[in-house]
């Protein structure tokens, strides 16, 4: 459960690192896959391949470190990214409500996770109706 009101969560097949700031502190959470890589083979090409399958049980477990977050930017380098938030949506629709954007980052540092995170918050907030 995030202590902050903004959270950015950056995921692959293998781990999520979660991060709930606010202007001063920083909450850094990990989350890793429990299983190892399964060989698939491609129904359509006959060909083997690594590729990792939508693990549930991981997504469900970054969700859960997830509740509490006023906004979520969700980012990654793969399509995991994509299979998250699909799970959010279809299994955690409160949390899903506070996601407002998903982008494609390959392997950042915490620390320029956080930047890019901040970086991105302030603009997106600028666009948010001001209130009088």
């Amino acid at each position: 459960m995030t202590q902050h009101f903004h959270a950015v969560v950056w995921i692959d097949h293998h781990e999520a690192r979660i991060l709930d700031f606010n202007a001063d502190d920083v909450n850094v959470d990990k989350v890793t896959v429990k299983h190892k890589a399964t060989r698939k083979q491609s129904a359509r090409t006959g060909k083997a391949s690594w590729r990792e399958s939508e693990d549930g049980t991981f997504f469900d477990e970054v969700a859960e470190k997830l509740a509490g977050a006023g906004e979520i930017l969700i980012v990654g380098p793969a399509n995991a990214k994509l299979g998250f938030l699909n799970r959010l949506q279809k299994k955690h629709g409160a949390i899903a409500e506070h996601v407002i954007g998903i982008e494609t980052v390959d392997h950042p540092s915490d620390g320029q996770l956080l930047d890019f995170a901040r970086s991105y918050f302030r603009k997106a907030d600028r666009m948010l109706p001001q209130v009088d």
